[in-house]
């Protein structure tokens, strides 16, 4: 698992918002929100997402936590509520490892690390949005 500071560049961990929303809409795939709840309150939510901080995953998962981490995770806990439907949807996926899992966060850099998390997890088929929210709002408009 790379750290927080080493930059992933791994094209084939990346999927497009327009390929992601068919993906999305054909029912083979669904988007996994990383961004803390502070920025799903600015900048808005993508209704169809499930909303898992990526500092709390971590958290949950054992990994350690960077100073800068975990005062992320103090200053804006999720919600009990999104951690808990998340893992029940990974544990219902469990057998199907064909569906499609698509983190999203604002700019497309944390749902990286958590695309590489999933897939180490037993997820192979898990992806980065590339650019993000971002990315998403744009097209979005």
């Amino acid at each position: 698992m790379p750290t927080s500071h080493q930059p992933i560049t791994d094209g084939n961990l990346e999927i497009s918002v327009p390929t992601a929303l068919e993906l999305v809409r054909l029912n083979l795939a669904c988007l996994i929100d990383v961004r803390q709840p502070f920025e799903l309150e600015t900048q808005g939510e993508i209704a169809s997402a499930i909303a898992l901080p990526w500092f709390h995953l971590k958290k949950l998962l054992g990994h350690t936590l960077t100073s800068e981490d975990q005062e992320m995770l103090d200053a804006d806990p999720p919600s009990q509520p999104d951690t808990q439907s998340v893992f029940n949807l990974l544990n219902g996926l469990h057998y199907d490892k064909h569906y499609i899992l698509i983190c999203v966060c604002l700019k497309g850099q944390r749902s990286l690390y958590a695309a590489q998390l999933f897939r180490a997890l037993g997820y192979p088929r898990t992806l980065s949005l590339r650019g993000g929210y971002w990315a998403f709002k744009e097209l979005d408009e």
